[in-house]
C-alpha cells in the first residue's frame, strides 16, 4: 500500500512538472511542423515505440475489444492534445494556462453525469486552483480569437470525456493501455492531417525536431503513461489536478 502511494505521488510529481513545460515545446515544435501532424507523429510515435518494448517484456497484445476500447478513448485523449496545439495559434499563452487549468472542473462535472459526484472538499479544491491560476493570469497577456476558445473548448471537454471512459471501458492493463491508447489515436489524427492537407514543405529545424522529441519522450511515453496510471489508481479529479 505504501509503495503504491509512493507511485502515485511520483506520477503526480511528473506530470506537474513534464505538463507544464509541454506548452513552450509544442510552441517550438510548430516552427517546423503542422499543428495536426505534429500531434499524430507524436503520439503514433510514442505509441509505437511503448508498444514494441511492451511486447518484446512478453506482454501480450491487447484484444479486439481492448483495441476497440483504446481507439475510443485514445482518439478522445489524443484529439484533446491536438486541439491544445491548434488553438496555441489563436490564443495567448495565458488564455490557455486558464483554459487548461478548468480541465479538473470538466473532469468532475462528466464524472457527475456518470454518478460520481465530487466532495465538497474536492469542489473547495476545484475553485481555489482555477481562481488561482485566473490570478496569477492578471495583467498578463490574455490575448484569444473567438475560433481559439471553442477549440479549447473542445480540447477540455474531449480529455474530461477520454478521462472518465478509461475507467469504464475494457481496457489492457499497464503500459500496454497506454501503448495501444497512443498509437490508435496517434494514427486517426495522421489520418486527419493528410484529409487535412498538412504536408511538411521542408526540413524541420534542429530546434523543432528536439521539441518534438521532448514532447515524444517526456510529454506522451512518460507523462501519458503516467496519466493513465492515476486514472486507474485514483479518482480522475485527483488525476487531472496536473493542470
Amino acid at each position: 500500500m505504501k509503495t503504491d502511494r509512493s507511485r502515485v505521488l511520483l506520477a503526480l510529481g511528473s506530470l506537474y512538472v513534464i505538463w507544464g513545460s509541454t506548452f513552450l515545446g509544442i510552441r517550438i515544435a510548430l516552427e517546423g511542423f503542422p499543428p495536426l501532424m505534429l500531434a499524430g507523429l507524436r503520439f503514433a510515435i510514442a505509441g509505437g515505440a511503448t508498444y514494441a518494448w511492451v511486447r518484446a517484456r512478453g506482454v501480450p497484445p491487447p484484444t479486439r475489444t481492448q483495441w476497440r476500447s483504446s481507439l475510443i478513448v485514445g482518439t478522445l485523449l489524443t484529439c484533446a492534445n491536438a486541439c491544445v496545439v491548434i488553438a496555441e495559434q489563436w490564443v495567448s499563452s495565458g488564455v490557455a494556462a486558464v483554459a487548461i487549468a478548468s480541465v479538473p472542473l470538466w473532469v468532475a462535472l462528466i464524472a457527475g453525469l456518470f454518478g460520481r459526484w465530487p466532495s465538497s472538499g474536492e469542489w473547495l479544491g476545484l475553485a481555489v486552483g482555477l481562481a488561482g491560476v485566473a490570478i496569477l493570469q492578471t495583467g498578463g497577456d490574455l490575448r484569444a480569437s473567438p475560433a481559439g476558445a471553442a477549440v479549447l473548448t473542445v480540447s477540455c471537454a474531449s480529455w474530461a470525456l477520454g478521462s472518465i471512459w478509461s475507467r469504464r471501458l475494457p481496457l489492457p492493463t499497464g503500459l500496454m493501455s497506454s501503448a495501444a491508447q497512443m498509437l490508435a489515436g496517434g494514427f486517426v489524427l495522421l489520418v486527419f492531417a493528410v484529409l487535412h492537407g498538412e504536408r511538411i514543405t521542408a526540413v524541420p529545424s534542429l530546434r523543432a525536431t528536439a521539441a518534438l522529441g521532448y514532447l515524444i519522450v517526456a510529454g506522451s511515453i512518460i507523462g501519458y503513461s503516467a496519466y493513465q496510471f492515476l486514472l486507474s489508481r485514483v479518482r480522475p479529479t485527483l488525476a487531472a489536478s496536473y493542470a
